[in-house]
């Protein structure tokens, strides 16, 4: 990969068609990749170098999975996180999120370098601005939900900097990127728009930083992964065989192999016959290395 006019293209890892796949995460201990059908209800495994896929039946529309330094996950499903045991094959609610919000559900999330949980919400018929940023992390009492900001039709991403310092967040069908001053303390402050996506290169979707900065943007409707510097420039972009491209997950013993899902939701018979994977996980090698998948951090009750 050398730039923009020399563009890659991402193969299939995992030809599974799934109707809404999100959420990549990529688990080093099992070198293997966890990742999310929303519309299926599933959360799946794949580990690339045995060729082997599992997965579990959520109890709802599971968006986004957390990894926990216990080895569960907290999941976020239109109700509130879940405790995901994947050896149990078990969901146990944690926490309400928006239940005065019964047309909203969650979507997308993250967790920075303190072992703190970052998640959006958003309306589920994406027409309505009734998203909103949460944060989430764990204390003697248990898991604690902080708000921060609200507004969001579909609150995607977001993403923390290496240094955790700055945080990113989507509003999908805006074509909008924002970049947060990100506090030790967990605040968000001087919000502004990072990048604006034009409307023909796809709307963004998750996005993930990468050990020096970049944001890794995947494309809604845009058929691409797209990688800006921390400057707002596009540097790169990866063809995707999907229309519909979701997030990227960094694996591989050197965290340069991408995993990328997409989806098949909304898309015509002519969109599907020209992209038939749609709904894949995906594959490509980046010329730099993702960070380190954080884990939401457990503090022991007195």
């Amino acid at each position: 990969m050398s730039d923009l006019n020399s563009e890659p293209c991402a193969s299939c890892a995992y030809d599974i068609r799934a109707d809404l796949g999100e959420g990549p995460v990529w688990i080093s201990s099992e070198n293997a990749i966890y990742f999310v059908d929303i519309n299926g209800r599933k959360v799946h495994r794949f580990t690339p170098g045995l060729g082997e896929a599992h997965h579990w039946v959520a109890p709802g529309k599971v968006a986004f999975l957390l990894p926990v330094e216990d080895g569960t996950f907290l999941a976020g499903l239109p109700d509130g996180l879940y405790r995901f045991d994947p050896q149990a094959s078990s969901f146990e609610k944690e926490l309400d999120v928006e239940a005065d919000k019964p047309g909203n559900r969650l979507n997308d999330g993250c967790v920075d370098l303190h072992g703190r949980g970052w998640f959006g919400t958003m309306d589920d018929s994406e027409e309505a601005p009734s998203g909103s940023l949460y944060s989430v992390h764990h204390t003697a009492e248990g898991f604690v939900l902080r708000h921060h900001d609200t507004g969001y039709t579909v609150a995607n991403g977001p993403a923390v900097s290496p240094d955790g310092k700055l945080l990113y967040a989507c509003d999908t069908p805006n074509g909008v990127i924002y970049r947060f001053d990100l506090s030790a303390d967990g605040a968000l402050s001087n919000k502004r728009i990072f990048v604006n996506l034009p409307e023909d290169k796809g709307y963004p979707d998750g996005v993930v930083s990468d050990s020096e900065g970049n944001i890794w943007c995947s494309t809604w409707n845009g058929a691409h992964v797209r990688c800006f510097t921390p400057d707002g420039v596009e540097r790169a972009s990866f063809a995707v065989p999907a229309m519909n491209v979701t997030k990227v997950a960094f694996g591989g013993d050197d965290r340069k192999t991408a995993y990328v899902t997409s989806a098949r939701q909304g898309l015509s018979d002519a969109v599907l016959a020209r992209y038939p994977q749609s709904g894949s996980l995906f594959t490509f090698r980046a010329d730099k290395a993702g960070l380190p998948q954080h884990r939401i951090a457990l503090v022991k009750a007195d």
